[in-house]
């Protein structure tokens, strides 16, 4: 089989599953509740709420993301994690109505608005989390500030349409150069098997689209806990290569170059 048909019936694979773990019930008579397969660091189902307006729908999370990590003791009541939080939602389209994240749809971009709701979800959830309440800067913001101390031109929070038509938020991309081809760099605070996953599905979905010796980076905070196997070999396995923190200094003139 040739890794073209291998990656088509793999994605088919990830259609299917995504239709038979979705569920719908009526609330209220006014919003319908929409039952996700994507796992919250809790292990439950992420679940948003649409309604109608207007001839088209409004998708809601209901304030869970942000009261999820208030609840945790992360708070986001400083001007840099509210910037960080806006320039995140607006890479995926996603408003902020009070401590709601919600996206209007309509018929036609309905499965586009509701993937792009879910990786916000995701995405915001994953990027403030804070593993233990001591730790005194995001992973991301350290991110950033290693990129920069090591003179790495990047552009921040990029978006790309993959094949599928769905659009994909990565965290940086470094620019080709003279000795490197495109570098597209993706920061990860809980190195576990669904945000491998999801990393691995966005990025295959995404490079046919992309210059064909473009590279995709996997940055790994591995300083509260050990990186498993699994997650490294996956990652190998699709072309990504994995950056554990702990040896970031190994790839910096890499992406300096």
């Amino acid at each position: 089989m040739s890794i073209v048909n291998e990656i088509e019936r793999l994605l088919s694979d990830y259609r299917e599953w995504l239709k038979d773990k979705t569920s719908v019930r009526d609330v209220n008579g006014s919003w319908a509740e929409i039952t996700t397969p994507y796992l919250d660091r809790h292990n439950d189902s992420l679940q948003i709420y649409a309604r109608r307006e207007n001839g088209g729908f409004i998708l809601s999370d209901d304030s869970y993301t942000i009261h999820d990590l208030e609840t945790s003791g992360c708070s986001l009541n400083t001007q840099k994690r509210q910037d960080l939080l806006k320039m995140t939602l607006n890479g995926f389209g996603v408003k902020l109505n009070q401590e709601a994240l919600e996206v209007q749809a309509s018929p036609e971009n309905f499965p586009l608005r509701k993937h792009n709701l879910i990786q916000a979800m995701l995405a915001v959830n994953d990027l403030f989390y804070l593993a233990k309440p001591m730790v005194e800067s995001l992973f991301y913001e350290d991110v950033v500030a290693w990129l920069d101390a090591s003179e790495v031109r990047y552009i921040p929070k990029v978006k790309f349409t993959g094949t599928s038509g769905y659009d994909h938020l990565f965290d940086f991309v470094i620019p080709k150069s003279k000795k490197q081809p495109e570098r597209v760099v993706q920061a990860i605070n809980r190195p576990s098997r669904d945000n491998a996953e999801s990393f691995i599905y966005k990025w295959n979905d995404t490079r046919d689209v992309r210059p064909a010796d473009s590279k995709a980076y996997a940055v790994l905070n591995d300083m509260e806990q050990p990186i498993s196997g699994g997650v490294l070999d996956a990652f190998k396995s699709y072309a990504i290569q994995p950056v554990a923190w702990s040896t970031r200094a190994e790839i910096s003139t890499e992406f300096a170059a």
